[in-house]
């Protein structure tokens, strides 16, 4: 038997979302009433639930199974009339965009923190999916953060927890829960999408593929379509059972916390491909034997070369990066006469433009990558683009890589994080330097001469909203650029992200980092890093 029961409450401080939600230490969010008063604000914030249909679900991390009993109990209490839940609990973030989309949801709650690491003392995030399967713009998430600030009660449902290891439908309360199985729809769209008939004869070819799932969520969605859909040979997929911490690890898709796959493809016998996702499957991270591609790179090679996948066929629409991606996807675009959008960082600027029809492809420089199947990044699918690519080329990564540098040029490019800054040093190092930006131009910088600098804004083509002071932006003569910006994903302090670029059109066997360093000097000049921080280099370099 079940109640319905009004719990008296008060706003709790610090409840705004950031990019991607809410996200904060797990032990934070298991505080009694922290919890429910967010997801009750996200109810009040999108006007009611009542008669609505969601998707629940998240990427397994600790606090996850408990998280998701309290959001269903709230939305039962609060009149919703279906749930949709992923078997145990589990969706990654681009099933569940998928998921709302086909089902005609009304919208969805999605438990991660992506590649932050998980765990009692790590990290936990919530945010709400519109009904496009988008993350919710920036509109909604205000009216979410003022309902936490004058929120006087919340509801929830007494009663037994509900079962969500058996699929299928059964009454919850007033409402209807149904369990799906989390990876088959996912799965379906994929077959789709992509020509699993010329990537099974590769990899029938003796093709070696190794895909690390970081103890995360993209595991049993590996395992079906890689190993299973798709032949590649057993145990191809690594760390594929979701952990409640990611294995102790930090699941994130690069060189640095996925150094035991780096070591593999970098190894004399190692695999010809290899790939990584995190904590809930919207990254990646692609390498050839020997060959590490930057995502920057990766998206500019998914660029040029969609259209040979039967999904992307008849081409792209346009191409959309966030601003601090490097600009080598523009060089693809303006050689292929597509157009090209430089959006502010976070995948809910996409949005707009994937649902108006002017852009196909997106992408970030943080290992995401995306299109118009769903409306978030999506770690396997940008894998299958590759593999769907490789098999009809019949080239190796490396060969891609030569290849595609002789036609376009290479953009070497970094990202430099300094994490946990404390955050009054963080502001006020990106305050002096915004004060500093008009007096910048033709100002000598190290080796290098300042030709431009700004503090990005960004104007929605589609709807006409500004979002200002997204980063600062400079470039210099001869076609280097940095952005500073701070990144709103962590959970303490400040994370400063200076990400550097130099497009050199000949010179393609540089190492990253010397090609990079006229620019590294420049903006230590500019910006004074290690002077105000006290920091002698940044923490990860990727």
């Amino acid at each position: 038997m079940t109640t319905q029961t009004r719990i008296a409450t008060q706003p709790i401080p610090g409840q705004k979302p950031g990019t991607s939600g809410l996200r904060k230490k797990t032990r934070v969010f298991m505080q009694p009433g922290y919890l429910e008063n967010f997801v009750q604000s996200i109810w009040d914030g999108i006007g009611g639930i009542a008669g609505k249909t969601l998707v629940v679900g998240g990427d397994g991390r600790f606090f996850n199974e408990a998280a998701i009993q309290t959001i269903l109990k709230m939305a039962a209490a609060s009149g919703a009339a279906r749930v949709i839940v992923g078997q145990n609990g589990f969706l990654s973030t681009p099933a569940a965009s998928n998921l709302i989309r086909v089902r005609g949801a009304d919208g969805g709650v999605i438990l991660s923190a992506s590649h932050n690491p998980g765990g009692p003392d790590e990290d936990f995030g919530i945010k709400y999916n519109m009904s496009n399967g988008g993350p919710a713009p920036e509109g909604v998430t205000d009216a979410i953060f003022a309902a936490t600030e004058t929120i006087a009660h919340y509801d929830i449902q007494e009663g037994p927890d509900a079962d969500l290891s058996v699929i299928g439908e059964r009454p919850f309360g007033v409402m209807t829960l149904t369990v799906v199985d989390p990876v088959a729809e996912y799965a379906a769209l994929m077959e789709k999408l992509f020509d699993f008939k010329a990537i099974r004869d590769l990899l029938k070819s003796g093709y070696q593929l190794r895909f690390d799932a970081m103890h995360a969520i993209t595991g049993p969605y590996a395992v079906e379509i890689l190993e299973r859909r798709l032949g590649a040979a057993p145990g191809s997929v690594v760390n594929a059972v979701p952990s409640p911490d990611f294995g102790g690890g930090h699941p994130d898709p690069n060189p640095v916390w996925a150094k035991d796959l780096m070591d593999a493809m970098y190894a004399p016998d190692g695999p010809d491909f290899g790939a990584a996702s995190d904590g809930d499957g919207d990254r990646n991270m692609i390498v050839g034997k020997g060959c590490y591609v930057t995502p920057s790179d990766s998206l500019a090679v998914l660029a040029a070369n969609a259209q040979l996948a039967p999904g992307y066929a008849s081409g792209l629409k346009g191409v959309a990066r966030s601003m601090p991606t490097s600009c080598a996807v523009d060089r693809v675009a303006e050689a292929r006469g597509m157009p090209c959008y430089a959006t502010p960082t976070g995948w809910k600027f996409f949005g707009n433009l994937l649902d108006a029809g002017m852009a196909t492809l997106c992408g970030e420089e943080s290992a995401g990558t995306g299109s118009d199947h769903v409306r978030e990044k999506d770690g396997l699918w940008a894998v299958l683009l590759w593999l769907n690519i490789l098999a009809v080329k019949k080239q190796s990564v490396a060969e891609v890589m030569a290849e595609h540098w002789a036609e376009f040029g290479r953009t070497y490019y970094s990202r430099h994080d300094y994490e946990a800054i404390e955050t009054g040093v963080a502001n006020d190092l990106m305050a002096a330097l915004r004060g500093s930006l008009g007096g910048l131009p033709g100002q000598a910088a190290g080796d290098l001469v300042v030709e431009s600098a700004e503090d990005f804004s960004y104007t929605d083509p589609v709807d006409g909203s500004v979002a200002s002071r997204q980063g600062v932006q400079i470039r210099f003569e001869g076609g280097a650029r940095v952005v500073l910006r701070l990144s709103g994903t962590g959970t303490e302090g400040a994370t400063l992200r200076v990400y550097l670029e130099r497009f050199d059109p000949a010179d393609f066997g540089q190492d990253p980092q010397g090609a990079l360093a006229p620019v590294i000097k420049a903006v230590e000049a500019l910006a004074g890093i290690a002077a105000r921080t006290g920091r002698s280099g940044p923490d990860v370099i990727t």
